[in-house]
């Protein structure tokens, strides 16, 4: 990725204990993503690919076109931001994935999503 491809991704996760069901195993969680260009070319957001890993080990894929239904175009120093979920059978997680972006000039690019941890309150420390 060279500068003129920059795109920074943050994530800022919580959990939802009125839609979670320890009981059952299930864990909801939410996170907001904010997408910024902090390149000097426009970069249209194409597809999504997550890894979603529980404490137990056990691994989802989850690729598709955009985000939320969207392809944000973003243009230098523009940011997106959107929350979107995730269940898990374990109280621990974690989230990491790449977007695909076209720029207006040159070849495609993966912006990194960098690994985040999902977990309930008090469960790390």
């Amino acid at each position: 990725m060279t500068e003129k491809n920059k795109i920074i991704v943050e994530a800022t996760p919580f959990f939802i204990a009125e839609q979670s069901a320890p009981e059952e195993n299930k864990y909801v969680f939410a996170y907001t993503i904010s997408i910024t260009n902090q390149g000097s070319v426009p970069a249209k957001l194409l597809h999504r690919y997550w890894l979603i890993t529980d404490s137990n080990g056990k691994l989802q894929e989850v690729r598709g076109d955009g985000v939320i239904g969207e392809q944000p175009y973003l243009k230098p120093g523009d940011t997106f931001r959107y929350t979107s979920g995730a269940i898990l059978e374990t109280a621990v997680g974690t989230m990491q994935g790449l977007y695909t972006m076209q720029p207006d000039e040159g070849e495609n690019f993966n912006a990194t999503i960098p690994k985040f941890t999902l977990s309930i309150p008090r469960t790390l420390h």
